[in-house]
């Protein structure tokens, strides 16, 4: 039986491990007014930075239609895959999961599992790496579509962001909410909850941010040694390098993923965002 994983352009993993593990991808897009982006394919994370500092108007985003989905499913089809297990972006979040689905029921025949990460950015990365490593290493569909759904109930990931402008202009700020109207310099400190923006604590300044993201980490998935751990930036290479120092130190992970916030996800963060993610034992 081939097994192969598809996801999407939000999953922000790095391009050596999409390349080494045959990862397919379906690009969200990015709109600066009338232009019109797909996500890692028209434009890179650096690119858009760039252009997110110049620009008049705030960038939107938008899924991938159903049609996308059903020209990457029938090419694997082509292929002689036999399985495809696609994996997405929370659906709290974006309606991806949604366009997956409605393109799984537009090809009856074919044996296609959507799977809802509850998860963003290099959180649903890392899930989807895992099924891919599970998919290479000769698992059934069964055991990857387990191993898709433990992970995600144990994975955690803690994030902070530069102002919360971003979440609440793009509708993303869920629970978060409460954090707007705060003093100046409260940085907030954020987590995902099936999918949901929530809010984890508020504290003053960086260097307390970055302590307080350590610390609801530990607090989270104990202070052993990690398996393998992941973190993730946006236009913030120094912030990202002092965070990889101390996880470092803390956990002595076997493993870590290190990736930059792309442009899709970048739109409602804001740059600035560093991000930890890390698996309960």
């Amino acid at each position: 039986m081939t097994i192969r994983i598809v996801c999407d352009s939000t999953a922000d993993l790095p391009g050596h491990l999409v390349e080494e593990y045959g990862i397919h991808i379906v690009p969200l897009k990015v709109h600066f007014g009338e232009e019109e982006y797909r996500d890692g394919v028209d434009i890179t994370a650096g690119e858009f930075y760039q252009k997110l500092q110049t620009s008049p108007v705030l960038p939107t985003t938008s899924q991938p239609s159903p049609g996308e989905f059903v020209e990457v499913y029938r090419n694997l089809l082509e292929q002689g895959v036999d399985t495809i297990i696609s994996i997405h972006i929370s659906a709290q979040l974006s309606g991806t999961h949604h366009s997956a689905e409605v393109a799984k029921a537009m090809l009856p025949e074919a044996d296609i599992e959507v799977i809802d990460s509850w998860q963003a950015s290099t959180v649903l990365g890392v899930l989807v790496l895992e099924a891919a490593r599970a998919a290479r290493a000769g698992k059934s569909k069964e055991e990857i579509l387990d191993l898709v759904r433990r992970l995600r109930e144990r994975i955690r990931v803690f994030f902070m962001v530069d102002t919360l402008e971003y979440l609440q202009k793009g509708g993303r700020i869920g629970k978060a909410q409460a954090f707007l109207g705060s003093m100046l310099n409260i940085k907030p400190i954020l987590t995902l909850e099936k999918g949901v923006i929530v809010p984890a604590a508020k504290v003053r300044g960086r260097a307390k941010a970055m302590e307080q993201l350590l610390a609801k980490m530990e607090a989270a998935i104990g202070t052993g040694r990690q398996r393998l751990m992941a973190m993730m930036h946006a236009a913030n290479p120094e912030g990202m390098a002092e965070l990889e120092e101390k996880a470092r130190e803390r956990w002595q992970p076997q493993e870590i993923i290190i990736s930059t916030v792309g442009p899709v996800i970048g739109t409602h963060v804001g740059p600035g965002t560093l991000a930890l993610i890390g698996i309960i034992p």
